[in-house]
């Protein structure tokens, strides 16, 4: 390869790479700023959410319905504020 050629190449993946950088942390910046700003949401939004993931979870095996169910009363207790 070419002398020219090489410096070629290798500036213009430097320069794709700084690109790619900068672009990748202004759509990390934008994601962090949509969660910062996004409204909270209520207590029985949270609640639906912890009980779908639960359900997930004891679907997949992953736990069981027992466990879900003394999970889901510990998060009610906190996302409630009944404990």
């Amino acid at each position: 390869m070419h002398r020219k050629a090489a410096r070629y190449v290798t500036r213009t993946t430097t320069a794709a790479g700084a690109v790619a950088a900068a672009a990748s942390s202004v759509a990390a910046a934008a994601v962090a700023a949509s969660i910062v700003f996004s409204p909270v949401a209520d207590a029985s939004s949270r609640m639906d959410g912890v009980r779908a993931d639960l359900q997930r979870a004891v679907q997949l095996n992953q736990i069981t319905e027992e466990q879900a169910l003394s999970f889901e009363a510990k998060l009610a207790g906190r996302i409630l504020g009944e404990g």
